[in-house]
């Protein structure tokens, strides 16, 4: 009977390996997510058998977990909304970390509790692991709880908004490494005397406090990649979860999500021009003194926008953040159809990497108002054709979008950008000129070939869309 838990952690990891295959395009990611859940399915049920087999099972605790936990699940999914699914994947890493960690500390409380202690390299390895997988665990949910709080923007107390702070001395960085030395010799010494609950207490209280200073001085622009971090850090702390209890499907999950997390963490970096450590010790985007806007630029109407649009040959959508706060995509699907159909008007869509809160924010919103996936091109591969672009739309996109990156100087200096500037007419669709996370004022938005639309992105569409019905 043990030949089948085998095979039941086999297939698990199996499905997992192809989901996570399937998930690196959008056309079969909602088929790879299927995959990954029915992966997790297959190890729940594989670790219930084998707890049967032992005779372990406690079936009402098994049925409560499981239906508690099933129904918070539909709730969450049911009621988030696409703009706060970035809030969501945080708190999820925060509570994937937690539970690695706790069931690392329930393996160490059998020795405290009396339980046989395992001797030499089984013991050393045994603490290491628990030790690991709880710096990293309890980093992670202090972290990823403080980061869903920055994405929102702060905290509701008693009906009282207080915004989450920004806050990062240049003495916080030694603290950083000081806290994570101070967790190897707590980890070291726990090997003496595994026994000894001050040093797991320890370890526990100075990982929360790791958590809070690793993601305190990290400003909004940079929060993508801290959420990205932080999911490869859950995905660890599992895999050294899987290490102490000896089970093989979370060792492979827990791998695969911290390496995938890892290289989409890089992959991010590279898109913003910055490396993981300027992310993780040097401010940007919300830290920073935003510039105070000096400069005014007279709107424009959906009409005359509507009559700009009559003739030409090539649109490019970019979509930004302003589009997910708006819900708008589902508009902008009907804007493309209808220059599609009147105008026999080519269209397609700039997908930078960091727009929106979280790596594929942008192709998630235009999937769910089915835009056909060919139309969604990459940065890099869609830059080239805006100088034979006829109108470039920009929704809700500002530092994507903005010169600025390419003056080598300021916060966003040598980040990659949608060359939008170099279509031959730009329209600009934001409720103001305010400036964006990294608190660089846009040149585009005053170039005399820019068109602004001032206004929710829902109602400015809304009202382009009648004005085009009616030419």
């Amino acid at each position: 009977m043990e030949d089948w838990v085998a095979i039941g952690y086999l297939l698990s990891a199996a499905l997992f390996i192809f989901g996570l295959k399937k998930l690196g395009h959008p056309r079969t990611a909602p088929f790879g997510n299927q995959l990954g859940a029915l992966g997790m399915l297959v190890a729940v049920l594989t670790t219930i058998f084998s707890m049967q087999l032992a005779g372990d099972a406690q079936w009402v605790l098994i049925g409560a977990g499981i239906a508690l936990g099933s129904l918070i699940g539909y709730i969450m999914a049911v009621r988030v909304q696409m703009t706060g699914m970035p809030e969501l994947v945080a708190l999820f890493n925060g509570f994937g970390g937690a539970a690695s960690a706790l069931v690392a500390l329930s393996e160490i409380q059998k020795y405290i509790d009396g339980g046989t202690v395992p001797e030499g390299l089984e013991l050393t390895v045994t603490m290491v692991a628990a030790g690991l997988s709880a710096l990293v665990g309890w980093m992670t949910l202090t972290g990823s709880l403080l980061a869903m709080y920055k994405l929102k923007g702060g905290v509701s107390v008693f009906g009282k908004w207080i915004k989450t702070p920004t806050w990062g001395p240049s003495w916080l960085n030694p603290v950083k490494v000081m806290l994570v030395i101070a967790v190897a010799v707590l980890i070291y010494l726990s090997i003496d005397d595994p026994t000894n609950t001050t040093y797991l207490w320890s370890i526990i209280g100075i990982s929360c406090l790791l958590g809070i200073v690793l993601v305190l001085p990290i400003g909004g622009a940079d929060m993508p990649v801290v959420v990205s971090l932080l999911n490869s850090l859950s995905g660890i702390a599992a895999a050294f979860t899987g290490f102490i209890i000896g089970n093989s499907a979370l060792i492979i999950a827990g791998s695969l999500v911290g390496a995938s997390g890892l290289i989409l963490t890089f992959i991010m970096c590279k898109a913003m021009n910055r490396t993981l450590p300027d992310v993780l010790f040097k401010s940007f985007g919300g830290s920073g003194e935003k510039q105070s806007l000096t400069r005014t630029k007279v709107g424009s109407d959906a009409d005359e926008v509507a009559m700009m649009i009559d003739g030409a040959q090539k649109v490019i959508i970019v979509p930004g953040y302003g589009m997910a706060v708006s819900q708008c995509q589902h508009q902008v699907k009907e804007f493309a159809d209808l220059i599609s159909e009147k105008f026999d008007t080519e269209v397609k869509y700039a997908i930078h990497p960091v727009a929106g809160r979280m790596p594929g924010h942008m192709n998630v919103l235009l999937a769910e108002a089915n835009v056909p996936y060919e139309q969604l091109i990459e940065m890099d591969e869609i830059n080239s054709e805006f100088p034979e672009c006829d109108v470039a739309i920009v929704i809700g996109a500002n530092d994507t979008t903005n010169p600025a990156a390419r003056s080598g100087e300021g916060p966003l200096a040598g980040m990659p950008i949608i060359d939008a500037d170099a279509a031959r007419t730009v329209v600009i669709i934001k409720r103001s000129l305010s400036v964006g996370y990294a608190g660089v004022d846009n040149d585009l938005f005053y170039m005399d070939k820019t068109m602004m639309l001032f206004g929710d992105g829902k109602a400015m569409m809304t009202g382009l869309n009648n004005a085009i019905k009616e030419i």
